[in-house]
């Protein structure tokens, strides 16, 4: 008995590291996708193609946030189930070709995933996407 004590209080304190050491490490990486994306943000501020804009400041502290809210690949783009996952967060859940159509009308480096650049064009550009409207019609509600 005094075994299986020992062996489950080793599990539960490696666990715990484990546990912490996980939490620890996704925000490393939050905060340097944020940076990331932050120093994108301030190109664009410099962009000719935005300069027409108004309030592109906080339109883009705003896109920042919400491009934050998807799972990302490991490249930091949204694929196919970080997409999945923001339709069902905001009530309009799509079938997976429907997916890859929406991606498809975004897709710049023709990856099949979204990188923040392409979602600040579809964002801020004049032609309204079908992820564009869903996502401005979730943002006001």
């Amino acid at each position: 008995m005094y075994f299986f004590e020992l062996v489950c209080i080793f599990l539960l304190i490696l666990f715990s590291e484990v546990h912490a050491t996980a939490h620890r490490n996704y925000g490393i990486k939050v905060n340097l996708e944020e940076e990331a994306l932050e120093e994108i943000n301030k190109e664009l501020l410099d962009d000719p193609d935005y300069a027409e804009v108004e309030d592109l400041a906080d339109h883009l502290e705003t896109f920042k946030k919400m491009f934050l809210e998807f799972e990302k690949d490991a490249e930091g783009n949204i694929d196919l189930v970080g997409l999945s996952h923001m339709l069902e967060k905001v009530g309009q859940p799509k079938t997976h070709l429907e997916m890859k159509k929406m991606i498809r009308e975004i897709d710049t480096t023709n990856k099949g995933t979204i990188c923040y650049r392409d979602f600040i064009a579809m964002m801020l550009g004049p032609k309204s996407s079908e992820l564009k409207l869903i996502l401005l019609s979730g943002e006001k509600s």
